[in-house]
């Protein structure tokens, strides 16, 4: 079998860069014959297609990138086979994705949205995403590594910290948190809340709306914003210098950080839906807020991004949910119950690390990858 993966490579931090590239490796280790191209190399794309005639063409994105990771390969013969997240809303190019043998998706519930917007769910297969348990494992918390970078964020040895991660926080639930934290804060032991966010102007603009909230609430001094450019090198020991990880989002295709989270022994609090019913367990390895509501829409309007003219608008005949929000209550009292017994922050860090090993590790995705290339396209 000969794979050519497209993705963001080198890759970068983010989550899309670390789902390819952790397939590649994985394919590697098994003695594939693969390669890694950017996903928007037009020239080196048809580079490989001329020499190392790949039998398929694998790309992580989203729908949006159809022309880049489909268009392109099936231009040069070349059969490709997209691996997709959703962002709430299927908005095109349905024809040329229903005309494909094979899409693989990072979750049920992404397979569901591209189901629910018009496409073939029989041509849909379910791959979740890696992750590198060699690298995220659980760490003593005397640790050097781990004591300083909770120095470096102000955090004493008897706080307990809390974390989410994101491109930006409030995506990932943690004003939904920062409310809940509000309601315990005098119940609760001596904590701090950090939220590593990606530094962008987007992402600027919103954590300044969350620190408004967090001032709001009366508990800005509890509250940190880290907004430094880090590498994947660093992530394990981030997530593994928390005590809690919280991040219950608002739209979770998949939901990396919390699997990583699981894979450092800590525990997570997410919310009861999407990507996060695949890769959680309530009230083993984590506590999933129930919905408090659904953001839905009547209609969107996309642009060049999605393939349509500017200020394209889409008209829904049933509106379409694209947002959800945890239960503030159900994070409280779930945040509570971890914050004072010590011993179950033990007991489901210990189950998440062992359902990660066993479900998640990059490894067995890149032994489903190819299974799935073998059953359903023959190719071995």
């Amino acid at each position: 079998m000969k794979v050519l993966v497209l993705y963001d490579y080198p890759p970068s931090p983010g989550g899309l860069a670390t789902q390819g590239d952790l397939l590649y490796r994985g394919l590697l280790e098994m003695g594939v014959d693969a390669h890694a191209v950017h996903f928007e190399s037009a020239q080196e794309k048809e580079w490989y297609y001329r020499w190392f005639e790949p039998d398929v063409v694998v790309g992580v994105g989203y729908w949006g990138h159809t022309p880049d990771l489909i268009l392109h390969p099936l231009r040069y013969g070349i059969q490709p086979v997209p691996w997709l997240v959703a962002d709430g809303f299927i908005a095109n190019y349905q024809e040329i994705l229903n005309a494909l043998p094979l899409i693989l998706v990072t979750s049920n519930w992404v397979k569901e949205m591209y189901v629910r917007d018009g496409i073939n769910g029989d041509i849909i297969e379910v791959l979740p995403v890696g992750c590198n348990t060699d690298s995220f494992i659980p760490f003593d918390k005397n640790d050097p590594k781990i004591l300083a970078v909770r120095e470096s964020l102000g955090i004493s040895p008897d706080q307990i910290m809390i974390l989410t991660v994101g491109g930006d926080a409030a995506s990932k639930g943690a004003q939904e948190v920062m409310q809940a934290l509000a309601i315990i804060d005098t119940k609760a032991p001596d904590w701090k809340y950090v939220c590593k966010v990606w530094p962008q102007l987007r992402t600027k603009l919103q954590n300044l709306s969350d620190l408004e909230m967090a001032s709001q609430l009366g508990i800005e001094k509890n509250v940190t914003y880290a907004t430094n450019i880090i590498s994947r090198s660093f992530m394990p020991y981030l997530i593994g210098a928390c005590d809690i990880y919280a991040a219950p989002s608002r739209l979770e295709g998949f939901g990396m950080p919390q699997v990583e989270a699981g894979a450092c022994g800590k525990p997570v609090i997410g919310i009861n839906a999407m990507g996060m019913l695949d890769t959680l367990i309530h009230g083993k390895t984590a506590f999933l807020a129930d919905i408090a509501r659904k953001i839905v829409v009547n209609e969107v309007t996309v642009g060049s991004e999605s393939g349509f003219e500017d200020q394209h608008k889409v008209v829904f005949k049933e509106p379409r949910t694209v947002d959800y929000r945890a239960n503030v209550q159900d994070i409280a009292d779930y945040l509570l119950q971890l914050m004072t017994n010590p011993s179950l922050q033990i007991e489901m860090g210990k189950a998440g690390r062992e359902r990660v090993v066993e479900n998640f590790d990059y490894r067995i995705v890149a032994k489903r990858f190819v299974q799935i290339m073998n059953e359903r396209l023959g190719i071995k």
